[in-house]
Order: C-alpha cells, then sequence, then structure tokens
C-alpha cells in the first residue's frame, strides 16, 4: 500500500484518538505545560555476539578480532541503559518520550537494552526493521506509551540508480500521537564518508531527498502535522545535504510551516558536536524539526535543544581525553558508551491543548 494511501487510514486513527494521550504528559505544575523530550543516539554497533552476516559481522562475535562475548555484550547494554537514564530531567523524569537510535543490529538486542536495569521501569518500546545494509546495522525507535502512542511506521530504501548494488539504512518513518498532537518521527542514518566527504556528498543529498519526499507525503494528508527528521547524518548542519537538499535553515524566524529548522547549525558554529574525527568536532546526529512545530500549528511547540556532552559519557585521561568514550579503539576495549553523543529537542504543549 503506498504511503499516501497508509496515511489516510492512520489520520482518522489519529483524528480518534487525540484527546487520549495528553493526560499523560509529564507537566510542569508551575507553568501548566507538558515537556516531551524526543532524542536520537547512535548506540555505535550495538551487535548481539552471534555471526549471522558473515565477514561483516565476524568481528562482533567470540571468535572475531574484538573478542565480543556475552561479558562485553551484557556491559554495553549496562553502559548505553545507564547513559539513557541519565537524559531524565526535573519536567521529564521518565526521560526521552521518543529516542530515535541507529548502528543497531536487530530487534533482540534493543529488547536487551530496555529491559536492563536502569531504565526498565519506563517500560519503554520497540520499534525496529530489517534494511538491507550490507553491514547489517539498521536504525528504531524506542518510545514510552505513557507520551507517545504509535499509529503506523513505515520504512523507505534509498535507490541509487547509478549503483544499482548500493545498499544502506533504510529510513524509518513512525507517525501518531505525542500528548494527543499529530507528528511523524523519520529516523535516518545517511551514507557515510568512506571514499572522501566531497566524492560521497551526492549519496547523502539523494538521501536528504528521501527525507523531504516522505515529508511532502505527509502534508498532503495533514498539513499542520509536526514532522521531525532525525540522525546520524553523516554531515554537518551547513553541508549540502541538509542545508540545501532538506532546506533544513539555521534561523527559526526564516522557516515557514513547512520548512525545517535546524538547532544544531548554531551548537556547531559555538564549537560543540557530538562526534569528533582527527581533533575536530562534526555534528553529525540532528534532530530537525519543520516550521509547524516552532509556529504551534498542532499544538506542540519546539522548545530547546542540547547535545548531551555530560562528563560521564566522554574519556576522563589520555591522548584521547574529552573524546566520546566509546566501546573500542585501536582495538582495545575501553568498555565505554558510544563513539557519538546523543542529542535531544524539548518540545512544549499547553496543557489546555
Amino acid at each position: 500500500m503506498k504511503l499516501k494511501n497508509l496515511l489516510k487510514v492512520s489520520l482518522v486513527l489519529l483524528l480518534g484518538a487525540s484527546a487520549t494521550l495528553s493526560a499523560y504528559a509529564q507537566k510542569d505544575q508551575k507553568e501548566g505545560k507538558a515537556r516531551f523530550g524526543v532524542a536520537f543516539y547512535n548506540l555505535e554497533n550495538l551487535f548481539d555476539t552471534i555471526n549471522n552476516n558473515g565477514k561483516y559481522d565476524l568481528e562482533f562475535s567470540p571468535e572475531g578480532k574484538n573478542r565480543w562475548d556475552g561479558n562485553k555484550y551484557r556491559s554495553k547494554i549496562k553502559n548505553l541503559a545507564y547513559s539513557i537514564s541519565k537524559m531524565a530531567t526535573p519536567t521529564t523524569p521518565m526521560g526521552p518520550a521518543i529516542i530515535g537510535v541507529s548502528e543497531i543490529e536487530n530487534e533482540s538486542v534493543l529488547n536487551d537494552l530496555v529491559k536492563a536495569d536502569a531504565i526498565k521501569n519506563w517500560n519503554l518500546q520497540v520499534i525496529h526493521h530489517d534494511s538491507p545494509d550490507r553491514r547489517g546495522v539498521d536504525v528504531g525507535l524506542l518510545y514510552n506509551p505513557r507520551f507517545f502512542r504509535p499509529i503506523r511506521v513505515t520504512n523507505h530504501t534509498l535507490v541509487v540508480p547509478e549503483l544499482p548494488n548500493f545498499k544502506t539504512r533504510d529510513q524509518m518513518c513512525v507517525f501518531g500521537l505525542l500528548g494527543g498532537s499529530r507528528v511523524a518521527v523519520i529516523v535516518n542514518h545517511w551514507p557515510s564518508r568512506r571514499g572522501g566527504e566531497k566524492e560521497s556528498s551526492w549519496l547523502r543529498e539523494a538521501a536528504a531527498a528521501l527525507s523531504k519526499q516522505i515529508a511532502d507525503s505527509l502534508y498532503q494528508i495533514d498539513p499542520d502535522m509536526g514532522i521531525i527528521i532525525m540522525g546520524d547524518l553523516n554531515d554537518d548542519p551547513h553541508n549540502k545535504s541538509v542545508a540545501e537538499t532538506l532546506g533544513a535553515k539555521r534561523d527559526k524566524e526564516k522557516v515557514d510551516a513547512h520548512g525545517f529548522y535546524n538547532p544544531f547549525w548554531e551548537k556547531l558554529d559555538q564549537g560543540i558536536g557530538s562526534y569528533i574525527y582527527r581533533g575536530s568536532w562534526d555534528l553529525f546526529d540532528q534532530i530537525i524539526v519543520n516550521g509547524n512545530l516552532t509556529q504551534s500549528k498542532n499544538g506542540l511547540t519546539y522548545e530547546d535543544a542540547k547535545v548531551l556532552n555530560d562528563q560521564f559519557r566522554l574519556q576522563q585521561d589520555g591522548q584521547y581525553k574529552g573524546y566520546p568514550k566509546r566501546t573500542f579503539s585501536g582495538g582495545v576495549w575501553l568498555d565505554g558508551y558510544s563513539d557519538h553523543l546523543p542529542t535531544e529537542i524539548f518540545l512544549i504543549k499547553e496543557m489546555n491543548q
């Protein structure tokens, strides 16, 4: 069934259910508002220990070069769950309502993650889809059913006619109700910079065009829908794929209802990044919102964005002091979190809406 037809069916469900979730929002009693966190986290090779993808999966098996065994896997799960638990704030004490993730092997690893002690009481639910990516890594979505109700999930393959054998991560579009308001979240992990940043840029531009196409299809059904495009884009906010193809702007005031605002552009200009390479910070992990969310078209309003660069997620000493504390470095197990830092935005809803 085409996306447009799926959306027609889903819109009826959305309209019928729109009043049911706002009662579960995490309220700021003093201001009479509900505040929702929406986060993204590249989990850096969250593989299980079973080699089921041939040579592409061998390194994350007990026999592979990483000696990836049950103890290391369980420690990785524990560390990531702890990191996610620290996303809670005084006004979002149960953490983000939605967390997009990338570099995950399968649904099983996400199920293990949400059951980990640090976050199991949040009762996070899992949405996953197997992508055609050669390495076997996918994107996915975790959500708290108290605050977000998914209605429909569609997955979109990036087709590159010039490269018939090209395989990468599908883009996952999840739309439903966030605090009773209609939103769609498009989770991405765009093609890497392998072969050179400039030489591979056209592939990320193609991925950006696909994200924009998905968003345009959503507007045909509900022009006031809030749309969030998130992911490890392997490009910075000012690069062509994000700034031109997708059209995500640095200045919120210049964004129309169906345009896009990228709050992480200003963060990068301030020297804040989510990924570091040879001592230089990039901000690949972005969460981009449409103008409907900056202009309160559907009851939700964009409030703020941040890179979660808390000290515990960073190396505290050695050659890579200040870098994200990752799982491996140079073949040495660091027992860390990820080579990427998570990012998060906050959306506000007046409680009388």
